[in-house]
């Protein structure tokens, strides 16, 4: 009977067990869904998908790769919002940190009226001293304002050479700016003018080193043109410009083009100048140039506001009047309009034409020949070419004739005027007209001879020009042997020893003397290739002598860069202990082999200029030796 009542109680006890062990189990299960939902939108709103969400009952456990140890907090506290912190475990761990990367060096170098700024961020390791020091003696003692920040970083290869190019060039450009970095040196300057904008650009370009980009953006003003003058002709070898100016690109364009329709072939330039009479020039002048064409030849000059239309002897009269009544309508006001139509004349052959001739060659000697009409005017003629070619250098062998055409001595004194362009040619003058022909240096030398003629003799003037312009190269400078160059640094090294303080890369005082003059050496044989090799004994650790090598090299390398050589050929080695020139068991050969050896290398290996790097043939090489003070390594 005991048994029987005590069972019911059991049966409900075990369901009511029953029930509160689901009740716990749902209980948890929603705990734990909703911890885990409400971490993950906290987690997922924040940015951090990265982390992994393990939630077992009340307990937490976050794990992951965060990127950096502000991530990881970032997430931790974003999960301590969604739940208690002490129930949250971190297993988080943080990404190893990604090697910073060196900033990219750069220099702004500004030259203007007031001096020079100097703006930008290089290596700690620089001389930055010496940079100013370098740039002030290229500017003539300009100020120099150093606005140059610096970070402890290594410099890439080339950027050395780079800001030794770069500080170099500005002894040639008064207004410039610089832009270096180790692989490109960006230059933009104001030349004086166009001959003056391809010298510098012919100086730079051959003064860079191999390797190096080089970018400029030279500009030129335009040059003044006074008469402003623009001359074209037709006649049986084609049409062409013998003098052409114009006052915009728009006009400058407008003429080509009308000048192409009328047979000019491609190539033709046309002078941007200042100076113009008026803005309606480039109309002016494509008027001209169609009334020639519609001649079939002829010569139309403008000289200022000066305009003169001159026609083939024998063009038919209508066509003449026609053409030149519609030229006369065409021109803008301020145009004051010739036109010329030649007679044809026959002259007696028996009777002798008047002719003076003017001859210069290329060394500067001029001879005069020819009739000219009296005393004062040969007093008047050879005063003039000395004063153009030099007294030393004028041949006189003139004769005088009293019945010379009028006009003829102002267009003998023009024609030697016109003559100073050239670098060498002749002027010939007769009755009829006025030729000049011969070489120039500058390529507007045509234009203007052909603004003397016009502004001396008027813009009606008769005369031919045949004047071409010859490329003049560089000077060749006779440069020493590369050979040369290391028998006067061994003469150099010889004197006085490269000598270091013991156990240190610094020059003890006696070898800057020694550095200034193979430095002088090596900025006058720039382009030979040497390697600045450093050694040391055995004493010490072989990696301490290593790195002690390479430091001294180092050192020597970038003194002398620091003395504005160029290092396009120059790099620094360091071998420490391992090809020593005597023998370690004496003092004597430990002092030998503590040395600076500098080396011509002879073979083709390609050389940069950073430390460390460079060729290792020593056959047919040229050594030269340096030793330290003494001392142990």
């Amino acid at each position: 009977m005991t048994f029987r009542r005590t069972v019911p109680h059991l049966l409900a006890l075990a369901a009511g067990a029953g029930l509160c062990l689901a009740a716990a189990v749902w209980t948890r299960n929603l705990v734990e869904s909703r911890t885990l939902r409400s971490i993950d939108a906290g987690l997922s709103q924040s940015g951090h998908e990265w982390t992994v969400v393990q939630v077992d009952g009340l307990h937490v456990v976050m794990s992951g790769i965060a990127p950096d140890d502000a991530t990881r907090f970032a997430a931790l506290s974003t999960a301590g919002r969604a739940a208690s912190s002490a129930r949250i475990t971190d297993q988080m761990e943080v990404a190893d940190p990604v090697a910073i990367r060196p900033p990219e060096f750069s220099i702004e170098i500004l030259r203007h009226d007031d001096g020079v700024s100097l703006v930008g961020l290089v290596p700690s390791s620089m001389d930055v001293e010496g940079l100013v020091s370098s740039v002030r003696e290229h500017v003539d003692d300009a100020p120099v304002s150093d606005l140059l920040g610096t970070v402890d970083f290594e410099p890439a290869d080339g950027w050395y050479r780079a800001v030794t190019f770069g500080v170099e060039a500005l002894a040639a450009l008064p207004r410039s700016k610089v832009s270096i970095t180790a692989s490109r040196v960006a230059i933009g300057a104001v030349a004086k003018d166009a001959d003056d904008r391809r010298r510098l650009e012919r100086l730079l370009r051959r003064d860079a080193p191999a390797g190096l980009e080089l970018a400029l953006s030279i500009s030129a003003p335009r040059p003044v043109v006074a008469p402003f003058t623009l001359r074209f002709l037709i006649g049986s070898d084609g049409a062409r410009f013998d003098a052409c100016a114009a006052d915009s690109e728009a006009a400058r364009d407008a003429i080509l083009e009308a000048a192409q329709g009328a047979g000019l072939g491609d190539g033709a330039t046309c002078t941007l100048a200042l100076g113009t009479p008026s803005t309606r020039w480039g109309e002016a002048a494509v008027a001209g140039i169609v009334a020639v064409a519609e001649l079939g030849g002829g010569t139309f000059t403008m000289s200022n506001a000066d305009v003169t239309l001159v026609a083939e002897a024998g063009t038919p009269l209508p066509r003449f009047e026609r053409v030149s009544a519609e030229l006369e309508v065409a021109l803008p006001p301020v145009f004051s309009l010739k036109a010329i139509l030649p007679e044809e004349v026959e002259q007696d052959e028996e009777v002798p034409l008047p002719e003076f001739m003017a001859t210069l060659s290329p060394e500067g000697h001029v001879q005069l020949r020819g009739k000219l009409g009296s005393d004062s005017t040969r007093a008047a003629v050879e005063s003039l070419a000395a004063a153009h070619f030099g007294i030393d250098h004028v041949y006189l062998a003139t004769v005088l004739d009293q019945d010379l055409p009028r006009g003829w001595t102002q267009r003998v004194l023009a024609a030697l005027e016109a003559m100073r362009f050239l670098s060498n040619g002749a002027a010939n003058v007769t009755v009829d007209k006025v030729t000049i022909s011969g070489n120039a240096a500058f390529e507007g030398a045509q234009s203007a001879v052909a603004r003397v003629l016009s502004d001396k003799l008027g813009a009606g003037a008769s005369y031919e020009l045949d004047v071409t312009h010859l490329e003049v190269s560089e000077p060749r400078i006779d440069l020493p042997t590369p050979e040369e160059c290391m028998a006067r640094v061994h003469e150099a090294a010889e004197r006085k020893k490269i000598t270091f303080n013991p156990a240190s890369s610094t020059f003890e005082d006696d070898a800057v003397e020694t550095i200034d003059a193979i430095a002088d050496i090596l900025r006058e044989c720039q382009g030979i290739r040497v390697e600045i090799s450093g050694h040391t004994d055995s004493q010490g650790r072989e990696t301490m002598n290593q790195r002690l090598s390479q430091a001294r090299a180092d050192a020597v390398l970038n003194a002398i860069l620091a003395r504005r050589v160029l290092g396009t050929g120059l790099v620094a080695k360091g071998y420490g202990e391992s090809r020593p020139a005597a023998s370690n068991d004496t003092a004597e050969g430990r002092e030998a082999n503590r040395r600076i050896e500098f080396r011509l290398i002879g073979g083709p290996e390609d050389l940069t200029d950073s430390p460390g790097s460079g060729a290792e043939t020593r056959s047919n090489d040229d050594v030269i030796e340096a030793s330290d003070g003494g001392g142990t390594e």
